[in-house]
This record gives C-alpha cells, structure tokens and sequence, in this order.
C-alpha cells in the first residue's frame, strides 16, 4: 500500500466521492431524453463526470442537434431528479461515516470543493442527510474557474488555513485529479469509475478502493 505524506487538512470533492449523485442526475437526464424522444448513452454520461454545469451544457449541446429541446430537457430533469431525491435520498458513499469519525478523533479539518454551486451543494447534503458533517465548504459560485483549474482547492486550503502544500485532496475524477495537479496538491483518488486508460491512476498520489481504506490509513495505530 502506498504512504500518505505528512499532512494537516483534507480537501474533499462532493460528487461522487462523498454522495453519488452523478448517478442521480445521469439517470433523470437519460429519463428525460427518453421521455423527449432521444437517447443519452451511459458511456456519454460518465464523460460528464466532474464536469462543471456550464461545461456540461456545451458537452449536451454538441451531443445532440440544434434542434433538441434543451429547455424541456432541463426542466423535466430537474422535476424526475427532485422527485427521486425527495423520495429516495441520495445514498452516501462507502466510508464517509468512517473517514469523518477519524478526522474528528485526530483533530484533522477538512473542507468539500465542489464544482456545483453552493445552493445545489447544500440541498444535495441535506437529500443525504450529512449536510451537518460538512460545515465548510468551497463552491463553484466562490471561485472565478471550475475544476480543473486550481481555484477551489486553492481557495479551500485557505479556507482550512493551511498552505495548498498541507492539505490532501481526495477525489474520484479527472477532472479532479487535474484540479489537484493544478494546485500542486497532493491527490488520493478513490475511483468511481472504470480508469480505462490509467490517466487517473497516473495523476494520483495515492490510490484506495474506498474511503474505510483511506480511513485505516489515516488512523493511528495504537
């Protein structure tokens, strides 16, 4: 297994890393499409992976003709994906409960840096039922650039007062891992997807299967 460095603070991604909603918002764009009509491939949907909203946007915009309905597609989306996380929740990943408990027990802060925007962010917490575990947090709507440009990690180590140098960053994307690179941080990833071409694997500092992993890790031994 490989060693963590000495470090003082965490840095979080949101999406998929802590609750998986990127399988929530895929599932209600396939439903959409489907219901207008048209057909979202999954192979499209894990692209989208990390990606901030207005880029997904222009990924949509280039996947289907000019002609698609992109205002119904946005407004029915976001009535089947309300409706589910009304009804379902979202499901929190494996580990975060773990994870969390030995940061409190070692006195280690930690901040989420998200590409959604603080409204979304929050309302996704509370559809979780963890909004109380995550009281700092950095946003898209905080920062000038999304992932992957530095600027939420950048402004999340500040945020947790500590250089960029000290905090490790735990994502589950490439979009994330270039972020983290960006910022000169150092990055576990904790895949939620098929590293197919292992540009993941070779962005990452260190690589666990699940965030219990990275919380035995982390825990002293006593």
């Amino acid at each position: 297994m490989s060693q963590l460095p000495d470090f003082k603070a965490i840095i979080f991604d949101m999406d998929g890393l802590i609750i998986d909603t990127e399988t929530t918002y895929f599932a209600a764009w396939q439903q959409a499409a489907t219901a207008l009509g048209y057909h979202i491939s999954d192979s499209f949907c894990v692209s989208l992976s990390g990606l901030d909203f207005s880029l997904i946007e222009v990924k949509l915009a280039e996947y289907f003709s000019v002609s698609f309905p992109f205002k119904e597609f946005y407004s029915l989306s976001a009535r089947i994906w309300r409706a589910r996380a009304e009804r379902e929740g979202i499901a929190v990943k494996k580990g975060v409960h773990d994870l969390v408990s030995v940061l409190h027990a070692r006195e280690i802060p930690y901040c989420l840096a998200t590409n959604s925007p603080e409204l979304n962010a929050r309302e996704c917490l509370q559809y979780a039922a963890v909004d109380d575990l995550f009281t700092k947090m950095v946003c898209r709507d905080h920062v000038q650039m999304p992932k992957p440009a530095p600027d939420l990690f950048l402004q999340a180590a500040r945020v947790l007062q500590q250089p960029i140098e000290n905090c490790l960053v735990i994502e589950d994307s490439l979009i994330g891992l270039l972020a983290a690179s960006n910022a000169n941080a150092f990055s576990v990833l904790v895949p939620s997807m098929p590293d197919t071409d292992g540009r993941m694997q070779g962005l990452a500092g260190v690589v666990v299967n699940d965030l219990i992993e990275l919380s035995v890790m982390i825990k002293p031994a006593y």
